[in-house]
């Protein structure tokens, strides 16, 4: 009687195991750690659903088995629609039950663990040049936002012609997601050039005699093409290019034309003649007034440079012959004149001791 109490007792179990077997499985599959020794930088495409996942996961090294990730991923029936895109930081032994709630998608259409990324964008030249450096932050490529930034209809929405639409970006590092479409990037730098355009700073505007901020931007973009080492520089150049303008004179600026070379004159230290020669819808040398837009997309200092101008009565600038990258500033043409020979002479020097 006993021998087969055993064996009943036996049977039961073995067959309650078989039946419980799946949910063990389920949860040892669940307790699995994350491969990697250290925290590891992720970046995933929900597009590529639970399996891309998986496998993606899998050749990065931070997990060792994509059968047990799958089997909890599928339990929870994450697909690409649950699953959010962006980038995630996974901490070395992660179990993968938790490792696949950081992938699910919440109320905002995140992932629960997704973190920001950081997109900086300074020293560019034209909104092109701005999405190739923002490109290499985000998911979208550079091509797509450059197409949006370059559509007449993102022109007509905010109110710029295609030479003012640099200045809508201010120069900075932002924090946002990684899979931040290209619309939603051109709304956020739409909010940070509203909120950047204080009251405050429109009163400056319209005492310094400027009409739109684009204005502003544009006449920084030739002061820090200008000067961009030596900040103190700023609102004295600035007044100076105001002055011009005030009295009618041409800005004749330097990096206005060398502007309309594109990358050509890249490099070139001794700009002559024939290179200020170019006509140009930019060149001040040939246009009264400010270019139909920015040379360059300034730092957001320089505009407010712009605005807190110098008030001075200079009208000429040229560079000091030494390394310093600073100027010296006149009122009168003749000693603007002198200034410049000596420049002249010093550069030749220099040219001479490193050919």
């Amino acid at each position: 009687m006993f021998k087969k109490g055993l064996i009943v007792v036996v049977i039961l179990a073995l067959v309650g195991l078989i039946f419980a077997w799946p949910k063990i499985s389920l949860y040892l599959a669940s307790i699995k750690k994350t491969s990697n020794s250290q925290t590891a930088e992720f970046y995933f495409d929900a597009s590529k659903g639970l399996d891309g996942l998986a496998q993606q996961l899998k050749e990065q090294k931070i997990i060792s088995d994509k059968d047990a990730l799958l089997k909890v991923g599928e339990y929870k029936k994450l697909n690409a629609e649950k699953l959010a895109s962006g980038k995630y930081l996974i901490a070395k032994g992660t179990e993968y039950k938790t490792l696949l709630n950081g992938f699910t998608k919440n109320s905002n259409g995140n992932g629960n663990a997704e973190v920001e990324v950081e997109v900086t964008f300074n020293n560019c030249r034209d909104v092109n040049q701005l999405a190739g450096k923002v490109g290499k932050n985000l998911m979208a490529d550079s091509a797509t936002i450059a197409t949006l930034l370059n559509d007449p209809i993102t022109l007509q929405r905010f109110g710029f012609t295609a030479e003012q639409l640099p200045a809508l970006f201010l120069p900075n590092t932002y924090k946002m997601f990684w899979d931040t479409d290209p619309e939603a990037f051109l709304v956020r730098m739409a909010d940070e050039f509203k909120a950047f355009w204080t009251p405050e700073r429109k009163e400056k505007l319209a005492k310094i005699g400027l009409k739109t901020p684009s204005e502003a931007v544009t006449l920084a973009s030739i002061v820090y093409s200008e000067q961009s080492k030596n900040a103190e520089e700023w609102p004295i150049i600035a007044g100076l290019y105001l002055n011009r303008i005030n009295q009618g004179i041409r800005l004749q600026s330097d990096p206005t034309f060398k502007f309309c070379w594109g990358d050509e004159l890249k490099g070139v230290q001794r700009l002559t003649y024939k290179h200020r020669e170019i006509q140009c819808p930019y060149n001040t040398y040939y246009n009264d007034g400010l270019p139909p837009g920015p040379i360059c997309i300034p730092p957001a200092a320089v505009v407010d440079a712009v605005l807190n101008r110098d008030d001075n009565k200079y009208i000429f600038m040229c560079a000091k012959p030494d390394y310093t990258g600073r100027h010296n500033f006149t009122v009168g043409y003749p000693e603007h004149a002198a200034n410049a020979l000596k420049f002249q002479r010093w550069l030749t020097i220099e040219q001479q001791k490193n050919p």
